[in-house]
């Protein structure tokens, strides 16, 4: 799938690096990435005492033993020498500014981050790159073990936005032989009793509507069926419900997109899909954003 030929990883100079580059490579070939950034961003990039012990040779200025740090990483775990490779580091009182900045400058179709479960560290700059991106983003998580994807979660309401999304989706099932499955949260309206109906009959309506929707959304979308799963929206954050399910059905990778089709819209993503970036560090996660209709809004996520 020749959809990203350029792409930007993060580095944060701990053991997720070890973990990131080995799961960013076995990617490479199925996305079609040509060429490849590595990025460490900072405020300070002066080097921890436990870097300078693992590596005593250090004499360079901050930013080329840092970026020497990061080669020497790369050859250590035989990253292809099929693709172009350039290596920086950048020091910076806003991390998140630079590192949008340079996937700009680089005009990169993908961004690649890591999400940790148990190694040290917040996960805010992945989360806020996830957030305002002007490309597509590959989060990787810790814990999961390496490989492409087998069955792919792709949350869906429906809407005319999703049809991007939902091709997409079939697209790369398709060439990766996986299982893709479309999950939809509906919920039980308040005032439901006043119906006459008890909670549970009519929980089963809004079902059957949900399944309705899905029909014509079907309709529109001139594809082959895919069956859709349904949940019923039990707790009040959506992104922990997603997590959940995509556990219990085995998915290996959550595929959502960004929530409209006009250029400001694009820029940010939903509700639901902010709050499931912010509850997911289990499950591989793929940020479709198309492509350029980001870009010309750039500055202004600076001043979201």
């Amino acid at each position: 799938m020749k959809q990203f030929s350029k792409a930007l990883v993060g580095l944060d100079l701990t053991e997720m690096d070890d973990i990131l580059i080995q799961k960013t490579i076995i990617f490479l070939e199925f996305l079609g990435i040509e060429k490849c950034y590595f990025i460490h961003v900072s405020k300070n990039l002066a080097i921890p005492q436990e870097i300078i012990d693992n590596y005593p040779d250090l004499v360079a200025p901050g930013d080329e033993s840092v970026e020497a740090i990061m080669q020497d990483k790369l050859r250590q775990f035989n990253f292809p020498d099929s693709v172009e490779v350039e290596v920086f580091a950048e020091e910076g009182n806003h991390p998140l500014d630079t590192f949008l900045r340079w996937a700009r400058i680089k005009d990169v179709d993908l961004i690649v981050m890591g999400r940790k479960e148990t190694l040290e560290g917040s996960g805010s700059l992945a989360k806020g790159v996830a957030k305002k991106a002007p490309c597509s983003i590959l989060m990787l998580q810790e814990k999961r073990p390496p490989g492409l994807p087998k069955k792919v979660m792709v949350p869906t309401d429906f809407s005319s936005h999703n049809h991007m999304i939902f091709e997409f989706g079939e697209r790369i099932t398709s060439e990766l032989g996986a299982e893709m499955v479309p999950v939809n949260i509906f919920d039980v309206p308040h005032g439901y009793s006043k119906t006459g109906k008890s909670y549970e009959e009519f929980a089963e309506i809004m079902k059957e509507n949900a399944k309705e929707d899905y029909k014509k959304f079907l309709k529109k979308h001139k594809k082959a069926k895919v069956k859709c799963d349904y949940i019923l929206r039990e707790k009040s954050h959506d992104g922990e419900i997603l997590v959940d399910y995509a556990e219990k059905i085995g998915a290996d990778m959550i595929l959502l997109g960004s929530r409209g089709k006009s250029k400001s819209a694009a820029i940010m993503l939903g509700s639901t899909a902010e709050e499931l970036i912010a509850a997911n560090n289990r499950i591989p996660m793929l940020i479709f954003k198309k492509k350029g209709e980001t870009i010309g809004f750039f500055e202004a996520l600076f001043k979201i």
